[in-house]
C-alpha cells in the first residue's frame, strides 16, 4: 500500500486536482483575482483553483494539522521592489480558506481545535491516487 511519501509531489496533485473537479465546487471569483499580493498577474492555468486545492490536501496529509496562517506562509512568494529587495509575502488567505472549506464539505479533510486535520477518507484518497502513480 503506497502512500503520499512514496509518489512524486506533482504527480500526486495532477492526479488528485482531476479527481477533486466533481466533488468540490470553484468560487466564482477565483478566475478574477491574484493568489497573492506578491503576484503581478492573475494565475494562467484554468485548472488553477483544483491545483491549489489538492496541493492543500497533501500539505494537511503531510503536515497537519495545519492552519490558514501557515498555509499563507507556504504559498507565499517574493515580492519584488524597485529599490528595496525583495521581501516575502503571503499567499492570499480567501483562496486556501475557501479550498480548505471545500474539502471539509467533500469530507475530506476536518476542522480541529489545532488546526486542519485529514479525515480517514481524505487519507484514503490520497492513497488511492498514489497507488495508481506507482503502479502504472
Amino acid at each position: 500500500m503506497a502512500n503520499v511519501y512514496q509518489a512524486k509531489p506533482s504527480e500526486v496533485i495532477r492526479l488528485a486536482s482531476e479527481q477533486l473537479k466533481g466533488k468540490i465546487e470553484k468560487p466564482t471569483y477565483v478566475d478574477f483575482v491574484k493568489s497573492g499580493a506578491g503576484k503581478e498577474r492573475i494565475p494562467a492555468s484554468p485548472d488553477f483553483w483544483y491545483m491549489r486545492a489538492a496541493s492543500i490536501l497533501r500539505q494537511v496529509y503531510v503536515n497537519g494539522p495545519v492552519g490558514v496562517s501557515r498555509l499563507r506562509t507556504r504559498y507565499g512568494n517574493k515580492k519584488e521592489h524597485v529599490i528595496h529587495r525583495k521581501h516575502h509575502m503571503p499567499a492570499g488567505g480567501s483562496i486556501i480558506r475557501d479550498a480548505l472549506i471545500g474539502l471539509e464539505k467533500a469530507n475530506l479533510v476536518k476542522s480541529t481545535k489545532s488546526g486542519r486535520i485529514i479525515t480517514p477518507q481524505g487519507r484514503s484518497f490520497m492513497d488511492k491516487i498514489c497507488n495508481e502513480i506507482i503502479k502504472g
